[in-house]
């Protein structure tokens, strides 16, 4: 199993922390591949001006295809750890993370990529400049799709450790770490668990430092900057019940279940005959409940010849996607 040593001492000086990076990698990995109703909405709003940026440098979508592993088996998932290093500082800035990233140098950047994927890289990672490509990806999701959501997502991840640090006062850290994601507990013996892979244990020296991230997302993962800092990242408390919340017919709860059916349809453009053969619906009630979704500025239409056509707008694709569409 995978498992961390730590000794009573390091645990006693373990903090929690915010990292503005940290919801980068939340957002890259919603770009590529959103895996929960949030991460779709995200994604709807998002990824034709993400792809757009990847366009003008083709080695970024390289990069960013190198940069994580998806779990196969009994092969874990990995996070390259220029994303999931510790903040340098327990207050570090979004610019404080960024610059540790642009000091990195290529071939150490290189290192990182080979060690995350087990294998050998495209031969476009192999140019000069990578550092500063992996540096400019994440300024530019930084700066386009998360600066001005900032506050509102401080807002949740302090308010979580707050709740945290009650906690730990109340009930210990043993009551704290289950509740950090799976797999995550207090083992024994010194040994905090990390997930359930088949993983040599990993001793972190008595002078390290031991950092708890919560984070937006329903991901966890940890990282380290070796020797003496190291991080657990874990959603914030509720991020997956309210997932599993929004799956359970959220959308259907917001507009009701005819209008979400036929969202759910409008992601290419569709008439009001199509759409009546393929709900069941009236070709009159298709018409009224497109005429509610056109006002609410969630479907648009144009006509075809004979035919009007509706499709979702980008305000439509989110809400569908945020409804689990």
């Amino acid at each position: 199993m995978g498992t961390w040593r730590v000794d009573s001492d390091l645990l006693a000086r373990a903090r929690f922390a915010v990292s503005r990076k940290a919801e980068v990698v939340c957002a890259l990995e919603a770009l590529v591949k959103p895996s929960d109703p949030a991460a779709r909405a995200f994604h709807a709003a998002h990824h034709v001006a993400f792809e757009s940026m990847l366009d003008d440098r083709p080695v970024r979508r390289d990069l960013i295809a190198n940069s994580f592993r998806p779990r196969r088996g009994s092969q874990p998932g990995w996070i390259a750890n220029y994303l999931a290093a510790p903040p340098p500082a327990p207050e570090a800035t979004f610019a404080d993370e960024l610059a540790c990233v642009a000091a990195t140098s290529d071939e150490a950047l290189r290192a990182d990529l080979r060690e995350t994927m087990a294998s050998p890289l495209p031969g476009s990672l192999e140019m000069a400049g990578l550092t500063e490509q992996a540096a400019t990806v994440m300024d530019w999701i930084w700066t386009h799709t998360l600066a001005t959501d900032w506050p509102r997502r401080e807002r949740l991840l302090r308010a979580d450790i707050v709740a945290r640090t009650g906690q730990l006062a109340r009930h210990g850290w043993a009551a704290v770490l289950r509740d950090l994601g799976r797999n995550r507990e207090w083992a024994g013996d010194g040994q905090l668990r990390i997930n359930r892979f088949d993983l040599p244990t990993r001793v972190l020296p008595g002078d390290a430092e031991l950092s708890f991230i919560p984070v937006t997302s329903s991901a966890s993962w940890v990282g380290w900057t070796e020797p003496v800092r190291y991080a657990i990242y874990y959603p914030v408390a509720g991020r997956l019940a309210q997932g599993d919340a929004v799956r359970r017919g959220g959308l259907e709860r917001l507009v009701g279940a005819n209008r979400a059916a036929l969202l759910r349809l409008l992601d290419q453009p569709l008439g009001t005959t199509h759409l009546a053969a393929s709900t069941g619906l009236p070709v009159g009630a298709v018409g009224n409940h497109l005429r509610v979704l056109l006002d609410a500025g969630v479907v648009a239409r144009r006509r075809s010849g004979r035919n009007v056509l509706y499709w979702r707008t980008a305000l439509g694709d989110s809400l569908t996607a945020a409804g689990g569409g």
